[in-house]
């Protein structure tokens, strides 16, 4: 293994690398532009460490790496700038100093490296995100011209999609207006289709993948979250525990302790703002279905939520909830287990003996 670290600077055109010695020093500096980069990594030599910033485009390189017997480091860009010797001269020669610098920290947090698989499933439910935002940014447009002109719409699909096509709306609208309504409508229909070609391939994509049909045994968790996680997280077992996992999707408080005290802030939000969406919106979800189903047919969980529910504010709940699927998740993914409802009466907690000093 070699003990020559380097960090590297990503960028589109120009790549800035650095090269630091086992004791820390800055053995060279290089700028390569992206053909000479890709020319350069297969002579560096085989199991030297190569550390990015992880972004768009570093998971590609990471699998480069891996095929020249590189070894890749992803970092979050958050653990990196510590190490940037001056924070007010931010330049590409500091970045990649400060990534060799940080890659070297026993005590630091890399970011697994996707595959082409994982990164072709997020990648429909990326572009599915930007399909919703077109259609409700499009949909209100509609709603605003005809509110210009007196008409107003009800906020829902259905209602507006009826107006556009009203003859009595038509006709009360200048004859130079309904060629701009007409397209912009076209374009909305076109949108929800491409929507709906997402939400489909997700759904086959669910339903193919044994690891998605399991974690969907929880409830709140639906195909479109479960082909997420599977996708983001890929191997759970990069996690120690599912407190790791909970934390890595920001689902855990902020802490601001000194002295021995304990401050608890809110959540941390660190992590994919995706992920953490769908796991929020399936515990609303559990939440609803706890406070439908009856206590004498309610489960161990349903029956702690609805506990939850009575002694704290709607939010807590729900990220309560939420971080308890992470964990859930996580056990079930890194152990390739089945959704078990009893799986806390096998704790140690819970099956340790009672104490047999009498009480006072």
């Amino acid at each position: 293994m070699s003990t020559i670290t380097i960090g590297v600077d990503l960028a589109k055109t120009v790549f800035s690398t650095c090269e630091v010695t086992a004791n820390g020093q800055v053995r060279s500096h290089k700028e390569l532009r992206r053909d000479a980069f890709m020319q350069w990594l297969p002579q560096v030599p085989a199991g030297t460490v190569v550390a990015m910033e992880a972004c768009s485009s570093a998971h590609h390189w990471a699998r480069r790496c891996k095929a020249y017997g590189l070894q890749p480091r992803l970092m979050a860009a958050q653990f990196v700038a510590p190490f940037r010797k001056s924070r007010a001269t931010k330049n590409d020669r500091n970045d990649a100093e400060a990534i060799a610098t940080a890659a070297r920290q026993g005590n630091m947090r890399f970011v697994p490296v996707k595959d082409e698989a994982q990164q072709a499933r997020l990648a429909w439910h990326r572009v599915r995100e930007g399909y919703k935002t077109e259609c409700l940014a499009t949909s209100n447009r509609l709603r605003g011209l005809l509110a210009e002109f007196g008409i107003a719409v009800a906020r829902n699909d259905p209602a507006l999609k009826r107006a556009l096509v009203d003859p009595a709306i038509r006709s009360a609208l200048p004859p130079m207006l309904v060629p701009l309504l007409d397209q912009h409508a076209a374009h909305w229909q076109q949108l929800r289709e491409c929507l709906a070609e997402c939400d489909r391939q997700i759904l086959a994509q669910a339903r193919t993948d044994a690891r998605c049909v399991r974690v969907q045994q929880l409830v709140g968790i639906g195909p479109l979250t479960a082909d997420a996680v599977v996708a983001m997280v890929g191997d759970a077992r990069e996690f120690k525990n599912g407190r790791q996992m909970a934390a890595w999707l920001g689902l855990v408080p902020k802490q601001s302790s000194t002295g021995g005290k304990t401050i608890l802030g809110p959540i941390t939000c660190n992590g994919d703002r995706y992920l953490r969406t769908l796991l929020i919106q399936g515990a609303r979800s559990s939440l609803q279905r706890a406070k439908a189903v009856s206590p004498e047919r309610a489960t161990s969980e349903q029956l702690w939520i609805r506990d939850l529910s009575a002694r704290l504010p709607f939010g807590k709940v729900v990220v309560a909830i939420a971080n308890k699927h992470a964990r859930q998740l996580w056990a079930m993914l890194a152990r390739g287990e089945e959704y078990d409802p009893n799986a806390w009466l096998k704790h140690l907690m819970v099956q340790r003996p009672r104490s047999k000093r009498p009480r006072n």
